[in-house]
């Protein structure tokens, strides 16, 4: 075990470091870029919608979505796409996908992406989609996006914790440890 591996392992609540989040495959990657695109048609067509009404009221009927050129349509599209991405990344460490699927992306050690690094990776996901094909040949389950931005995919659920605002003594027992008090009466 490494010092990098201490520092993104969250401590449990005895104060010792966790296991390590598994780094995050090709399946749960992909479905939470499926997730993603989802996300960003769903906001798409609100945008073209409501470009619609806005037309609607001002030259009234018949109710017609925009009639954009193709290519004007793709570059707002795609830039759009890595702001998304990139902000999220940024921000959280997630986009609504890798909430949804229980992922982080991170830097080497542990800690969110910053701002140039999230845009950078974002460029190289929406330019070259197939480095994910990377992900099961790689022992770390790297994309080629994450080789080259230095960036890890990994999951983020570990143990599940005891309920917050219990006493001390209802925590234990809800997280299956004995209480001072029940290990008090078992040492007797």
């Amino acid at each position: 075990m490494t010092a990098r591996d201490d520092r993104a392992r969250p401590a449990g609540p005895d104060g010792v470091p966790g296991p390590a989040p598994e780094p995050a495959g090709i399946v749960s990657r992909g479905v939470a870029a499926v997730l993603d695109a989802l996300v960003l048609a769903l906001t798409g067509f609100t945008v073209q919608f409501g470009a619609g009404c806005a037309r609607l009221l001002a030259t009234g009927p018949p109710f017609r979505f925009p009639d954009l050129p193709a290519w004007l349509t793709g570059s707002v599209a795609w830039v759009v796409a890595v702001l998304y991405l990139g902000g999220a990344w940024a921000s959280v460490g997630a986009t609504v996908g890798c909430r949804l699927m229980g992922l982080r992306v991170t830097g080497r050690a542990g800690r969110r992406p910053g701002l140039p690094r999230s845009l950078l990776r974002a460029v190289l996901c929406m330019t070259f989609p197939l480095g994910m094909c990377w992900i099961p040949f790689s022992a770390r389950r790297a994309s080629l996006q994450d080789l080259l931005v230095a960036t890890e995919v990994r999951h983020e659920h570990g143990e599940p914790g005891p309920p917050r605002g219990l006493r001390p003594g209802v925590r234990a027992a809800a997280s299956g440890a004995a209480s001072p008090r029940r290990r008090a009466r078992r040492a007797r």
